[in-house]
């Protein structure tokens, strides 16, 4: 119904100012062939103000859709494809606007060379003209704000990545640190002891003796090749396999005990292990 009257009110506007410069010269068939041609005109140029204006406003639909994923913190996430998608969408807005002034600037010039200056379509031409430019205005500043979000979003990814390097040093520097530590561990915790016949003990330098002289044990010369390793952590029951054992190290008498067994076999059983290893790593039995 506004479509029928605006043109209707067009069409009138365009047979006035027709008749009132053509009535004095033209005759009557003449008039009415200029007042066809003219109406049928008034009428396509009211189609084409008509299609504008839909597509103006489909044009903003679009821009507001496009303000509303920008405006939320959701666009932060957004992949790599879909911030170039958008991005997309943005230029191809803007092509669809220019289109648009095209087409007024067309429709503005022909409406110029015409015999007929109608005062409204030149409003409605204006109007659209602002609306344009207002909406070009808008993806100008929606382009800015998805750049501004893409380095955004490029900062936060290479502080990512300096946080995930820094992460990655501090953990190979702490695995270093505890494997060092646990080899430390495995150093301190580390015992030897040999048990032996005393002259397999003689021969292997680990004791000395002599004619009336005491037994030294462990000279600066002896050999640890004929030791056993051990950990002190889990060495608490020693099988010597003998009927008789003798502990010839200064280890502290009250920290162990020979234990015989049913079959009359000692065992060295260490009670204070702290305290058996404080003065030597090093430990020699005697046994026969």
């Amino acid at each position: 119904m506004k479509r029928t009257l605006s043109i209707s009110f067009i069409t009138l506007a365009l047979l006035a100012s027709c008749n009132g410069n053509k009535r004095s010269k033209t005759s009557p068939e003449e008039t009415l062939q200029l007042t066809q041609a003219e109406l049928a005109q008034a009428v396509a140029d009211q189609d084409s103000l008509l299609s504008l204006m839909n597509d103006i406003s489909a044009g903003m639909a679009q821009i507001k859709k496009l303000e509303h994923i920008l405006t939320t913190p959701y666009v932060s996430e957004e992949t790599p494809d879909r911030r170039q998608e958008i991005k997309e969408d943005i230029a191809a807005i803007q092509n669809e606007l220019q289109a648009r002034r095209d087409r007024l600037d067309a429709l503005e010039s022909k409406l110029r060379k015409s015999q007929s200056q109608n005062a409204t379509l030149q409003k409605s031409i204006a109007t659209l003209r602002a609306q344009i430019d207002d909406q070009d205005k808008t993806i100008t500043s929606l382009r800015t704000s998805l750049a501004n979000a893409n380095t955004h979003i490029e900062n936060l990814t290479r502080n990512v990545d300096s946080l995930n390097s820094t992460v990655a040093i501090v953990t190979q520097e702490r695995e270093e640190i505890e494997t060092l530590n646990n080899d430390l561990s495995n150093e301190l915790a580390t015992c030897y002891y040999a048990l032996g016949k005393k002259n397999e003990l003689k021969e292997h330098k680990l004791i000395e003796t002599g004619f009336l002289r005491k037994t030294k044990v462990l000279p600066d010369d002896f050999e640890t090749s004929y030791f056993t390793r051990a950990d002190k952590r889990t060495l608490t029951l020693l099988p010597l396999h003998s009927s008789k054992a003798k502990v010839l190290t200064n280890q502290p008498a009250d920290t162990y005990t020979l234990e015989t067994d049913a079959q009359g076999m000692k065992s060295l059983r260490i009670n204070d292990s702290k305290r058996f290893w404080e003065r030597s790593n090093f430990l020699v039995i005697q046994i026969d």
